[in-house]
């Protein structure tokens, strides 16, 4: 096995791991260990993705394909500058508390 791909840290490992798997490669994360011995500090250099000898190849292709993805939420374009629902209704609460909290004062 060698290393395909080092993380920042063990939740990104497993996410690449799991994308693997996905297409069909066989992937292991090492450094679980290593995460509860450092603590708040993180594995980061030490959480690994490894992979079979001879999938090292496709693995790296999948995941200079998976780095060069742009990190937008899904469903919606980059730079959409519409508002979703939830956070005007979070606004509209807000602005609905501080107009009862400055009539009954």
């Amino acid at each position: 096995m060698q290393i395909a791909y080092r993380a920042q840290d063990l939740t990104e490992a497993h996410i690449v791991a799991g994308m693997l798997r996905t297409k069909g490669i066989a992937a292991h994360v090492s450094g679980h260990y290593l995460q509860g011995a450092l603590g708040e500090i993180g594995a980061g250099e030490f959480t690994n993705v490894m992979v079979d000898d001879v999938d090292l190849k496709q693995a790296r292709a999948l995941i200079d394909e998976y780095e060069g993805e742009p990190r937008t939420a899904p469903g919606r374009a980059s730079g959409d500058p519409r508002i979703d629902d939830y956070a005007l209704g979070f606004l509209l609460v807000v602005l609905v508390t501080l107009a009862l909290l400055v009539l009954l004062v």
